[in-house]
């Protein structure tokens, strides 16, 4: 294992270090140390290696991430994730706004609590929180799955598309065209497999699930103003 004191050597040269890896990846494992909550840490990957982070993170940590398993062994602030494409992220702690934001692919766990807009606008990826979720999580979300052990917050799913959402806990309150709907036997297949993948010991049948209701997809006269 390869090991990067980010206070010692720089933010600055650890990606440069990081990215290189898209090309030659005969250093596969990382361990960033004296992370002290710096910002873009292991952002832009795009290799199969796997970085570990010692201590929290700041801003947009592993944002636009591809094929890379980062794992933070603390918590993460604001758009943790942000765009990530595929591979694997992994908090311990908590995570702050806007989690895995615009993410096409790739997982997310979170086995903390999500702040407010967590998978904001998600194209794809499967974001599993052990915890709670804030307000506006899955504002807008397109396609993938989100999975709440704990509660959500006001306006969940507001305005969202084809996006899954299970939830454990409670809703606060449902967003704009968001619903309850069935959970058939298909549902808790894909949430078993979300659930081992996110290293969650709670059992499918004890979630809900929440789509849209499909009331938005075309202009409606009444609803302008």
């Amino acid at each position: 294992m390869q090991t990067f004191d980010l206070e010692a050597q720089g933010l600055r040269e650890l990606n440069t270090t990081l990215q290189a890896q898209a090309t030659a990846t005969n250093q596969t494992s990382w361990e960033i140390v004296n992370a002290k909550g710096s910002h873009a840490i292991a952002v832009g990957l795009d290799a199969p290696i796997e970085v570990n982070v010692k201590g929290s993170t700041g801003y947009y940590c592993a944002g636009m991430n591809k094929q890379a398993t980062v794992h933070v062994y603390g918590s993460a602030g604001p758009g943790v994730a942000e765009n990530m494409m595929s591979g694997t992220v992994i908090i311990e702690g908590d995570a702050s706004q806007y989690a895995g934001a615009t993410a096409h692919g790739g997982t997310l766990i979170i086995k903390g609590n999500a702040s407010s807009r967590c998978g904001i606008s998600m194209k794809g990826v499967d974001i599993i929180v052990h915890g709670n979720v804030g307000h506006m999580s899955a504002f807008m979300a397109q396609s993938g799955n989100m999975v709440v052990c704990g509660d959500a917050g006001d306006a969940l799913g507001d305005s969202l598309y084809e996006a899954r959402l299970f939830v454990r806990g409670s809703v606060k309150s449902l967003g704009a065209d968001c619903i309850e709907k069935e959970m058939r036997p298909e549902h808790i297949e894909i949430l078993k497999d979300l659930l081992a993948r996110g290293e969650c010991d709670a059992k499918p049948e004890e979630f809900k699930r929440y789509g849209s209701a499909r009331q938005l997809y075309n202009f409606n006269i009444d609803n302008a103003y």
